[in-house]
């Protein structure tokens, strides 16, 4: 009796070099906010001072520069499109790796957020204005611009998507690698303790306290809080494995997600964070080479059929690791 030959592997599909989400929100959106400021100068430069305020000392009391609001407003939208646009520009190559491009659309549209509020208040706020040199600082500007681009780049970031080119394993794992007894779903919360996470943000975020103190002003913890949340949000993920894929999932959405039958291997190893990666969190140790380690012990250590190597510190590493080496059995058994 012939053995059927098994059917082949699709074919990749092409990669992917722009993705149409980070394309619109990490260009699109610095640009619209860059062009929307422009315009509203324009359009109002008929009721504003020849010299608008544009800077203000210290302690957020007293103006001490100012420029014509045709300037101000080009010099806002470059700032505008080379720091704010120039993080979240990232986002829209395809092939970068998905947390990154979804960490740096936030922050760029945090920032660009901000800016434009406060671009925003400082015009209104001096409109038929007979003098500037008493315009207060749009202090309630910078939290309301920064809530509003973080909802904005989490929208675009719930939208990336990854489209690195997958590849099929063509053998089974190793006889000497572990399996186990598959029942799916597998979840684990991996991340720092609540202590941990609470002593990192004091310690992020005590500059921001300190800074605000010597002002005399709340304002400085608009800048650093976002920060000190993004820090946070970084040491807090959870490892789900199905029949389908191994996914590493960040704010609710995967960061890293791979197909269970890309799986060459699975092993269980002990990692040291900050001997073995540096550091806790996501980490990246040579290219294609990922680490989500936050805390010493037990890790599932994934190898992919791309060359990509994925390290988990999880207790449920050997429960993984068994469970994604038996179902790639399980797909060759069915070949």
């Amino acid at each position: 009796m012939t053995t059927p030959t098994p059917a082949p592997f699709p074919p990749p599909a092409p990669a992917r070099v722009i993705d149409p989400a980070g394309a619109v929100f990490g260009i699109g959106v610095p640009v619209l906010a860059a062009a929307a400021g422009i315009a509203l100068t324009y359009m109002l430069e008929p009721r504003l001072p020849a010299q608008i305020a544009t800077h203000w000392s210290g302690d957020g009391g007293t103006p001490d520069g100012f420029m014509s609001p045709t300037s101000s407003a080009w010099m806002v939208a470059l700032i505008l499109l080379l720091v704010g646009g120039g993080c979240c520009a990232i986002a829209a190559l395809a092939q970068a790796q998905l947390i990154m491009r979804r960490m740096m659309l936030l922050v760029g549209l945090v920032v660009v957020g901000l800016i434009l509020a406060v671009e925003v208040a400082m015009i209104v706020g001096q409109l038929d204005a007979t003098s500037v040199v008493d315009t207060p600082l749009p202090t309630t500007a910078i939290g309301v611009g920064a809530a509003l681009g973080a909802v904005v780049g989490l929208l675009g970031a719930s939208l990336l998507r990854d489209h690195r080119v997958r590849t099929v394993a063509t053998e089974p794992p190793a006889t000497v690698l572990p399996r186990g007894a598959v029942e799916l779903p597998i979840t684990d919360q991996v991340g720092m303790s609540a202590g941990g996470l609470a002593g990192v943000a004091l310690v992020v975020a005590t500059p921001a306290i300190g800074v605000s103190y010597l002002a005399g002003a709340w304002w400085p913890l608009a800048l650093f809080l976002p920060a000190v949340l993004l820090l946070v949000t970084l040491l807090q993920f959870r490892v789900v494995v199905d029949a389908d894929s191994i996914r590493v999932q960040n704010l609710g959405m995967s960061a890293i997600e791979y197909g269970t039958d890309e799986v060459l291997g699975a092993e269980v190893d002990e990692v040291r964070p900050f001997q073995d990666f540096g550091g806790w969190g996501l980490k990246t140790k040579g290219r294609g080479n990922y680490g989500v380690v936050t805390r010493t012990g037990p890790a599932v250590v994934v190898t992919f059929a791309c060359g990509h190597r994925l390290t988990v510190t999880t207790p449920k590493a050997e429960e993984i690791a068994g469970a994604l080496n038996t179902l790639a059995d399980r797909r060759f058994a069915r070949s």
